[in-house]
């Protein structure tokens, strides 16, 4: 009978940390392409915006509408900034994820080898008790034909002494 690999929990709990790094590198990778798809939103809205500014300023306004365009303009730039912001810290963070499952694999694969070593250590093991078994066994079975032989010679010969 094999022994049961005693590291089998921290298998499973490599395995379950795997998987889990990687969902969070989905998520992460999801929420990175949404804040990117905001940046460009953002970044076309502003060019739209700011063509519309240029029309109205060559065919004449008045200043409160340009004051108007002007804030407005200002106030898109800084969503834009913190959009950039958002997805600079989208890429620090699918950087760190990737690492982590990186990291995750590599200690999953680690104890999948100690737990292979183990399996044919195990195998060798009991091939060698099969084989102690079967050598004990022909053995023993070489000792009772051997038995069995010097009987029957014996037999043989007080049967041919009780013919003379």
């Amino acid at each position: 009978m094999s022994k049961p690999f005693s590291l089998q929990p921290l298998v499973q709990l490599a395995k379950q940390k795997n998987e889990a790094a990687i969902k969070t590198l989905g998520k992460l990778n999801q929420q990175h392409q949404s804040a990117e798809t905001k940046l460009t939103m953002l970044q076309q809205f502003r060019r739209d915006y700011q063509e519309k500014f240029q029309e109205a300023a060559r065919n004449g306004m008045a200043p409160a509408d340009l004051r108007n365009f002007q804030d407005f303009i200002y106030r898109l730039d800084k969503a834009i900034e913190q959009q950039q912001n958002a997805v600079d810290f989208s890429v620090s963070s699918l950087d760190a994820g990737r690492v982590e499952l990186k990291d995750a694999q590599r200690k999953m694969q680690s104890f999948e080898t100690l737990a292979q070593r183990h399996i044919e250590t195990e195998k060798k093991r009991e091939a060698k008790i099969e084989q102690k078994m079967q050598d004990e066994h022909t053995g023993r079975f070489a000792a009772y034909q051997a038995i069995e032989k010097n009987n029957d010679e014996q037999e043989q010969t007080l049967l041919g002494a009780n013919h003379d």
